[in-house]
């Protein structure tokens, strides 16, 4: 047996509760994960997994192994890392999840780059708005927008974007430009159901709350992004999110005079579990990109 691959496979097991979850991690089918733990239970004379309507749970004999096995396994990246020389020679999976709108236009063209840069890596990109359990999910680095609710949580901010009011120059030949922000009652608003419709703008040491309305609601960053490509509205959003069209024009930004609290991205790690020198990696390559595009689009 190879122990490395046994005790990876069975922390992977615990953080995802199933041996389902932990072959779509791993890569490999369901029922060479239920061997190969079987194979442990066996070797080591002990029952490290109990079945509940809850899923798979570890014995306390297994919670004493698995809590061993996870950082012998981060160890043993480390170690290869230190021979090889930090960033040298990564390989294997990297599990990466961040919100949709944000990764097709700060991500994802830049994966060639790291791949090529790491020709023994092999990543999976998980496209999700929502905040996930990075355990359950086997995720290693997540990218998130915005306040993080868990002051507990394992994280690294990478960058820091203004945040503007964005309209087309045809929605405003239409509906006329705002010039105060109490001008923007007056206009069709596009907004996130989850986040408050007061949006809070300052100037001077003063601020102002509007509150807005829209007829039109999207549940995605993606949906408001295109409905506002398509002369629908004006809404509020980082310069993340319209950072092409900004450059080439086809998307304003209005009240310029007015600040709106910048917004955050941050390298979010799994809890309880030391960051891989993979997503480490990862997340100053994201830093890296992030600050090239600041150059770029802010001149």
């Amino acid at each position: 047996m190879d122990r490395l691959l046994a005790m990876t496979t069975f922390v992977r097991v615990v953080e995802a509760s199933s041996f389902s979850g932990a072959a779509r991690v791993l890569g490999v089918g369901q029922p060479a994960v239920s061997k190969t733990v079987a194979q442990l239970e066996q070797r080591l004379n002990v029952k490290l997994l109990l079945r509940s309507t809850h899923g798979l749970t570890p014995t306390e004999a297994g919670l004493r192994f698995y809590e061993r096995a996870r950082v012998a396994i981060q160890e043993a990246d480390e170690a290869e890392l230190a021979a090889q020389g930090e960033g040298a020679g990564l390989s294997g999976r990297l599990r990466i999840s961040a919100a949709p709108t944000f990764a097709r236009l700060h991500v994802i063209p830049h994966l060639p780059r790291f791949l090529s840069e790491h020709p023994g890596l092999e990543v999976d990109v998980v496209l999700d708005d929502r905040t996930i359990d990075l355990i359950a999910e086997g995720i290693d680095i997540s990218l998130r927008i915005g306040t993080l609710a868990d002051s507990g949580i394992v994280a690294r901010k990478l960058a820091s974007s203004r945040r503007s009011v964005f309209a087309t120059a045809a929605y405003l030949k239409r509906a006329g430009r705002p010039r105060v922000p109490a001008d923007l009652a007056d206009h069709e608003t596009l907004v996130f159901p989850q986040l408050s419709n007061a949006w809070s703008f300052s100037r001077d040491g003063a601020e102002v709350s509007v509150l807005v309305r829209g007829r039109a609601r999207f549940s995605a960053a993606e949906g408001i992004r295109a409905a506002v490509l398509a002369d629908m509205g004006l809404a509020i959003a980082s310069d993340w999110m319209f950072a092409p069209e900004l450059a080439d024009g086809r998307v304003l930004r209005l009240l310029e005079k007015w600040s709106l609290p910048d917004i955050d991205l941050w390298a979010v790690f799994p809890t309880g579990r030391l960051a891989t020198a993979k997503a480490r990696l990862f997340a100053e390559f994201v830093e890296e990109v992030m600050r090239a595009g600041d150059r770029i689009y802010r001149g």
